[in-house]
């Protein structure tokens, strides 16, 4: 219905769809880590690291290299969890949306 006014809604504000897309991953990852029962040794860096993204996605412009860091600080912390691959591999596709660093940028 607001579309038919002219209006948008608060959701689809001037926010980059990229960012988006990383903070629905990293909240849904983030849940799923939570409800999982098994203790595991690097699981506080893997929380630590997901943090850190849900913080960048609320400034709205993540640092691409900061970006990839913790992605591959996540990966290495839960990589061998099996019941947690989906989410990490929807973190791993929304940090793919922002492409590679420029040079002089990483």
């Amino acid at each position: 219905m607001l579309r038919s006014l002219g209006q948008r809604s608060v959701t689809g504000s001037d926010e980059d769809p990229r960012v988006a897309e990383l903070r629905t991953a990293v909240s849904r990852l983030r849940r799923e880590l939570a409800a999982h029962p098994a203790e595991f040794t690097d699981r506080g860096i893997a929380e630590d690291e997901l943090a850190v993204l849900a913080a960048m996605t609320n400034g709205g412009h993540p640092e691409i290299p900061r970006l990839r860091r913790s992605l591959l600080l996540i990966a290495g912390a839960i990589g061998s969890v099996s019941a947690l691959s989906r989410g990490l591999s929807d973190v791993r596709a929304a940090v793919d949306l922002f492409g590679e660093p420029r040079r002089g940028q990483g």
